[in-house]
């Protein structure tokens, strides 16, 4: 089981917990404001942008190609930007601190 939190952009937290599927499915499941996951969780809409907390990183690394070429086209990509449809819940990432990108 992982405990996630989630900082929507209106700076409200929510901590969540989850031991299977991905952090856009959690997200989703709960209703959290700014992920929408549009496209199912295939890596086809970047509707579930996410920017993993600078110390946090190290626990989901950095995108694949074709998601790093999906997020170029969000304004709001930083150097820790991923597509929450795109890390996989498990005990690894436990504590992880994401922020919503979207409003």
């Amino acid at each position: 089981m992982a405990k996630i939190t989630f900082i929507t952009t209106d700076g409200n937290e929510h901590v969540l917990e989850g031991s299977s599927g991905s952090l856009m499915e959690l997200a989703t499941d709960n209703n959290i404001h700014g992920i929408d996951g549009d496209c199912g969780g295939v890596c086809s809409c970047a509707t579930c942008h996410v920017h993993v907390q600078a110390d946090h990183w190290d626990k989901v690394g950095p995108p694949n190609q074709i998601e790093a070429d999906m997020l170029e086209f969000d304004d709001k990509v930083t150097e820790y930007s991923r597509l929450a449809c795109q890390i996989d819940l498990s005990q690894e990432i436990d504590g992880l601190v994401i922020h919503v990108a979207n409003d």
